[in-house]
C-alpha cells in the first residue's frame, strides 16, 4: 500500500460529523418531541466538550511548522477554519430546528417557551417576584474598567450579559457592565402560570433581562448581550513515578477552570464597537470569537420542564428478565452452573448490583478485586464494596483518578473507600486503566472458586440505563487466573515491560498482547481470503483513529476480506474507496440509547471467534491505557444470527 496515497479522514471533522448525526435526530419528526429536545441538549453538550478538549489541540498543531511535526496531514493549516465553518453551519441548523420545528411543536401542544418574545403582562409580576426573591442574591454586577481588568475572570462555560449602559450623571457617555446569569445556582427554566390553557416557561436569562434596571441603578440600559467563554480542559499531568497522584489530580482540578480560552460565544446582535471592547478587555483573539444567539448553554434544554408529565418522550421499555438468573438461588450458584452474558440496558442492571451486594454479605466470599473508571455519584456498587470491607472481606479497588471530568467524583469515592478499610490503588503513571473487570474469590468445599466479571461499560448504574453494553460472568478458572495476573500487575504499579511474559490467552490486554493478537486475527482473515475461503470481520467501536489498525483493515479489504463496521463517533477510516477500502462499509447508529459496546467478530472460516471489551481503536486506548477485551465462546445455535 502506497502510504502517500492512503486516505484517512480527519479526526476532528469526523467527530463533528458524529455530532451532526445527533442533530439529525432532533430534526426527525418521528422522534418524540421531548426526546428531540434531549438530542438538542446532547448536541450542545458535545460541542462544549469539543471546544474544551479537542479545540486546544487543533489550535496547537495547526500552528506548528510542517518540518517540526509528522502530523501535518492530520492537522492541515486550514483545519481551524474548516472546524469553525462546520460548527457555524451546524449551529445555524440547530437554530432552524429549534425555532422552526421545536418551538412550534411545543405551541401545538400548549407549551409556550418564551424565546425572545415579549413577556405577557399577566406574567410580569410573577417574574419580578421570582427575580427579587430568588435571582438577585446570586448576581455579581460590575462595571468593566481598566483598573479592574486584571480582576475580572470569566468562568468556564458560565453565562453572562454584557450590558450597554449610559450614566444619568454623564448623558451620552457609554460604559459596559458585566453580570452573571446564575444558572449554576438556579434552574435554567422557570414555569409560569397557565394562561388560556397554555403552559408558559421562561429562561432564567429573561427573568434577569426583565429586571436589569434593578441590577444597574442610575443607568439607562441600551442593550444586553449574552456571552460565554469555553476554556481548555485538558490536564497535562507530569509522567512521574513518585508522589501521590491523588494530590496531583486534586491540585490540577482547581486549575482546570482557569484554562486558556478556546471559544468566546457572543450574541450576534452585539454591536461591533462593543465586540471590539470585549475582545480587548478580555485579551481574546479573532479565532476564538464565535457568533452565537440570544441564548447559550442550550445543553440545559435537557432540563426543560414538561408540564404534561409522561407525554412527548420515548415510551419506557420493560426490562427483559434473564431466564437463568433467578431469585431462588445465589448469583454465584447461577454463574457456576452456566456462564452468563447480559445485554444492557435491555437486561436489568440489578443483576450487576446483585453480584456485588451478594459478595458483600456472603460469608464464603473472602476477597474482591475491581477496577473503577466512572461510577455513579450515589453508587450502589461502591457502597456494596464498603459494606464488604466492613464485613471483614479483603477488598482491593483500582481507582482511575484521571478519568476526564470524573476526577472529583472518583477522588471523593476513593477517600470514602479508603476510610472504610478498602485497599485503594491509584493511577499508574503514564497509563490510564480503562478496563472494566472484577474478580470475586469464594472459599467453597475447601478450595478457591473464583468468579470473573468482564464488561464493555463502566460500573455505573446511572449510565447503565441508557448505554448499550455487554457484561460477561464466568466461573471459568482460565479467565480468573488471567484476571489474577492482571490485578497482580496493577497492584505492583510497575510498567508493563516488566510483566511482558504474562501469557494472556483468553484476555487481550493493551500494553501486553492486544495489538499483536488483533493483527493475527486480521491476518488470518487475509490468508483465508487469499486461499479462496470465506473471510469476514465485524467490528463495533465508539472510535476508530489508530492508523496502524486502519492500515491493517485497508490491507484486509484489498485482499478481499468483507469488513462491516459500526463506529459511533470518530472514524478516520475512509470506506468504499477503490483499491483501498472497497470491501469496507461503515455505519453509525444514533438512537434512544448510546451505543457503547466494543465487539469484534472474526469469521475464521466458519468457526467464528467473538471478542468484547473496553478498547476502542484509538492511539490512547491501544498505547496509553490498560484495556481488557475478552474472548467469548458463543453457543453454536446463536452464531449465525450474530454474524449475519
Amino acid at each position: 500500500m502506497d502510504e502517500k496515497k492512503t486516505v484517512y479522514l480527519n479526526r476532528d471533522l469526523s467527530w463533528l460529523s458524529f455530532n451532526h448525526r445527533v442533530l439529525m435526530e432532533a430534526a426527525d419528526a418521528s422522534v418524540p418531541l421531548y426526546s428531540r429536545i434531549s438530542f438538542l441538549s446532547i448536541f450542545s453538550s458535545n460541542l462544549d466538550e469539543f471546544f474544551r478538549v479537542r479545540m486546544p489541540a487543533v489550535f496547537a498543531f495547526t500552528s506548528i511548522e510542517a518540518k517540526k511535526t509528522s502530523l501535518r496531514d492530520e492537522y492541515p493549516k486550514d483545519l481551524v477554519h474548516q472546524v469553525q465553518a462546520t460548527v457555524l453551519s451546524q449551529q445555524e441548523e440547530f437554530g432552524l430546528i429549534f425555532s422552526g420545528q421545536i418551538l412550534p411543536e411545543l405551541k401545538r401542544n400548549n407549551i409556550h417557551l418564551y424565546y425572545g418574545d415579549p413577556v405577557r403582562e399577566e406574567h410580569k409580576e410573577m417574574v419580578r417576584e421570582y427575580f427579587l426573591s430568588k435571582v438577585l442574591s446570586f448576581l455579581q454586577p460590575i462595571i468593566l474598567q481598566k483598573d479592574n481588568q486584571s480582576k475580572v475572570f470569566l468562568e468556564n462555560n458560565a453565562l453572562y450579559f454584557i450590558v450597554d449602559l449610559e450614566s444619568s450623571e454623564q448623558p451620552g457617555k457609554h460604559v459596559y457592565g458585566l453580570v452573571n446569569v446564575p444558572s449554576s445556582n438556579l434552574a435554567r427554566f422557570q414555569e409560569l402560570s397557565v394562561l388560556d390553557g397554555n403552559h408558559y416557561i421562561m429562561f432564567l436569562d429573561d427573568a434577569l433581562r426583565e429586571n436589569l434596571r434593578e441590577v444597574f441603578p442610575g443607568y439607562t440600559i441600551h442593550g444586553a448581550y449574552s456571552i460565554k467563554l469555553t476554556r481548555d480542559a485538558e490536564m497535562v499531568l507530569e509522567d512521574e513515578f513518585h508522589g501521590d497522584i491523588a494530590e496531583k489530580i486534586e491540585s490540577k482540578l482547581t486549575k482546570r477552570e482557569l484554562g486558556h480560552a478556546t471559544r468566546f460565544l457572543y450574541d450576534q446582535l452585539m454591536p461591533e464597537t462593543i465586540r471590539d471592547f470585549v475582545r480587548e478587555y478580555f485579551g481574546l483573539v479573532a479565532d476564538e470569537m464565535v457568533d452565537g444567539g440570544r441564548y447559550h448553554n442550550l445543553k440545559d434544554l435537557g432540563g426543560l420542564p414538561n408540564p404534561q408529565r409522561g407525554k412527548h418522550g420515548f415510551s419506557s421499555w420493560p426490562y427483559i428478565a434473564h431466564p437463568e438468573f433467578t431469585l431462588d438461588k445465589s448469583i454465584f450458584q447461577s454463574i457456576t452452573e452456566k456462564e452468563k452474558l447480559l445485554h444492557l440496558p435491555y437486561h436489568s442492571y440489578n443483576y450487576i448490583l446483585r453480584f456485588f451486594n451478594e459478595a458483600a454479605i456472603d460469608p464464603a466470599v473472602k476477597e474482591i478485586y475491581v477496577t473503577l473508571y466512572r461510577v455513579a455519584a450515589d453508587s450502589h456498587i461502591v457502597n456494596a464494596l464498603i459494606s464488604a470491607a466492613r464485613n471483614g472481606k479483603k477488598v482491593t479497588v483500582f481507582v482511575e483518578l484521571k478519568a476526564r471530568f470524573d476526577e472529583a467524583n472518583n477522588l471523593r469515592w476513593s477517600k470514602k473507600m479508603k476510610a472504610a478499610g478498602i485497599r485503594i490503588i491509584n493511577s499508574i503513571p503514564r497509563l490510564k486503566v480503562h478496563a472494566k473487570v472484577a474478580l470475586v474469590k469464594r472459599w467453597e468445599n475447601k478450595a478457591w472458586q473464583n468468579y470473573s466479571f468482564m464488561a464493555t461499560g463502566n460500573f455505573n448504574e446511572s449510565t447503565g440505563r441508557f448505554y448499550t453494553d455487554h457484561v460477561f460472568f464466568t466461573a471459568n478458572k482460565e479467565f480468573s487466573l488471567e484476571l489474577e495476573w492482571l490485578f497482580d500487575y496493577l497492584q505492583s504499579r510497575k510498567q508493563p515491560a516488566e510483566y511482558m511474559k504474562i501469557p494472556f490467552k483468553h484476555l487481550l490486554v493493551s500494553q501486553f498482547n492486544m495489538i499483536k493478537r488483533f493483527n493475527q486475527l486480521i491476518d488470518r482473515e487475509i490468508e483465508n481470503a487469499k486461499a479462496g475461503k470465506p473471510a469476514e470481520i465485524i467490528i463495533k467501536l465508539n472510535n476508530l483513529q489508530e492508523r496502524e489498525m486502519i492500515r491493517r483493515l485497508y490491507k484486509a479489504s484489498e485482499a478481499g476480506v468483507k469488513i462491516n463496521m459500526l463506529v459511533r463517533s470518530i472514524c478516520c477510516l475512509a470506506p468504499g474507496l477503490k483499491k483501498q477500502s472497497e470491501n469496507i462499509t461503515v455505519h453509525r447508529i444514533i438512537d434512544r440509547y448510546l451505543e457503547h459496546a466494543r465487539v469484534f467478530v472474526f469469521h475464521n472460516n466458519g468457526q467464528p471467534e467473538y471478542f468484547m471489551g473496553s478498547a476502542d481503536w484509538m492511539n490512547r486506548n491501544l498505547h496509553s491505557r490498560i484495556e481488557v477485551v475478552f474472548l467469548y465462546t458463543i453457543p453454536f445455535c446463536a452464531r449465525k444470527s450474530m454474524i449475519y
